[in-house]
């Protein structure tokens, strides 16, 4: 895997979520860092179960020309109708999901057919080396400390699973401190396409 810098990982997110069109929901949502990142002709909606990061979102919503009110709503449970967005972008947050395949199923729900989906997220460590044992022990804290971020959870199975293909798949390793480099995974897919 390859070895970057943060500044080189957000430029990549940048790049990632740069690409979607259309009507966009973005899951997990946070304060609504993505905006700056998205083109400027995309509808977007969000997500945020979070009251104080909802806030902030919806304050920087009411900036963005296309954009609704940010929705209470985890993506377990997407109150949006079936096959209603073109794309879905979810930036570390299917770390921090209760449940990944329920997730992904709301997602692949609201989606059109053949829709995209952008995932940045970073990701366990392969099995059997110090940094995932490190992640195994610091897991119980990190999911009560940090909005239930699991630190060993690998999502790209699970997008197989439910049934998106990755179009632009990326494992990298980005400098941190101080246990080392942390993998992360860049993911553009589809759902799948209609049947003709």
């Amino acid at each position: 895997m390859e070895l970057i810098t943060n500044d080189r990982l957000d430029d990549l997110e940048r790049e990632l979520i740069g690409r979607v069109r259309g009507r966009v929901l973005e899951i997990g949502a946070g304060d609504g860092e993505n905006f700056g990142a998205f083109h400027p002709d995309v509808a977007w909606t969000g997500l945020e179960p979070d009251a104080g990061r909802r806030t902030e979102l919806a304050t920087r919503a009411r900036e963005w020309r296309h954009a609704s009110t940010p929705l209470d709503a985890t993506a377990e449970h997407i109150p949006l109708p079936d096959a209603s967005v073109d794309a879905v972008v979810g930036t570390y947050v299917l770390c921090s999901v209760t449940d990944v395949a329920a997730a992904l199923a709301e997602v692949r729900r609201v989606l059109v057919p053949g829709g995209r989906v952008v995932f940045v997220d970073h990701v366990a460590a392969p099995r059997g080396t110090l940094k995932r044992a490190l992640q195994n022990m610091a897991t119980p804290l990190s999911t009560w400390l940090d909005h239930g971020c699991h630190w060993n959870r690998d999502p790209e199975p699970e997008l197989a699973a439910a049934g998106f293909t990755g179009a632009d798949v990326r494992r990298l390793r980005v400098r941190s401190m101080p246990f080392g480099p942390v993998p992360v995974l860049l993911y553009e897919g589809a759902a799948p396409a209609p049947v003709e």
